[in-house]
């Protein structure tokens, strides 16, 4: 018998964007399958009067308390206050800076947001989104060589959100849908530089997701087609002949996260290296 689900309040305090202290706090509440937590971010906390207001709220709606708040001054009054309240409350980045000083032998330099300065890496990444969104859905085939990685599959197989992940991390991703009776590009055969990995799902999950993506109709849109688990299945027994021709590696993506699918083919890709 399952349990009904419960609910708490999460709140997220963070001298940056909150990036961080998010991700954390989702890992953490996802462990919890039978409590879902009510999630209050507080980004660019950086002085005692917005720190304050804050409390206001966490006063109104108590819960765990998790932040990111480099100032120590900060970082003492949230926890003196969350003790005053008797909520838990924890420093996320504090034990892995504690570790980093002790091996390292230097102190952290505690600057706020230092992970999202302007640099070299900065505009890598924004220079593989922006190559990302020209080279989506199949567009710009002949500029192959210049993509790190091309997702292949058939629709719905997750390939510009995970396309977008990657760039995001800096890797330049195109991707090229796989339409049944039609080759892919002689340029991305062609191509040398590239990873080249297939994504597939069952047609079980491909059909669920169809339903809920279809797009309207045209003279020439067969949705009942669209759907149908028979074509679906003769669509993905023709993207694994095309991978297995060219040896190009596939990742079944149908019980995976785009981050899951995103961290595969980025080990791919240091194996291929």
């Amino acid at each position: 018998m399952n349990k009904p689900q419960s609910f708490f309040h999460l709140h997220l305090i963070s001298d940056a964007t909150g990036e961080t202290l998010l991700a954390a706090g989702r890992a953490a509440s996802a462990q919890y399958k039978d409590a879902r937590a009510i999630e209050h971010i507080y980004p660019l906390i950086r002085t005692e009067k917005q720190l304050m207001k804050v409390f206001d709220d966490i006063e109104e709606e108590p819960g765990i308390v998790l932040y990111t708040v480099v100032d120590q001054h900060l970082a003492g009054i949230i926890d003196s206050r969350c003790a005053a309240m008797g909520l838990p409350c924890v420093s996320v980045l504090e034990p892995v800076l504690s570790v980093f000083q002790s091996y390292l032998g230097a102190p952290a330099g505690r600057r706020v947001g230092a992970q999202h300065v302007l640099d070299a890496e900065y505009f890598r990444r924004i220079d593989a989104l922006n190559f990302t969104m020209e080279h989506d859905d199949g567009q710009l085939p002949t500029d192959m060589e210049q993509a790190d990685v091309v997702l292949i599959g058939i629709s719905r197989t997750s390939k510009t959100p995970t396309s977008i992940y990657l760039a995001n991390r800096g890797i330049k991703t195109a991707n090229i849908p796989i339409v049944l009776g039609v080759p892919v590009p002689d340029s991305l055969v062609k191509a040398e530089k590239p990873l080249v990995v297939g994504l597939i799902a069952t047609a079980e999950r491909i059909s669920h997701v169809r339903q809920n993506r279809i797009l309207g109709t045209t003279m020439a849109f067969d949705a009942q087609e669209y759907i149908d688990r028979a074509s679906i299945t003769e669509e993905l027994a023709y993207a694994r002949k095309i991978c297995t021709k060219h040896n190009w590696p596939m990742i079944d993506v149908s019980r995976r996260s785009i981050e899951e699918t995103a961290a595969a083919i980025v080990a791919l890709r240091n194996k291929s290296r």
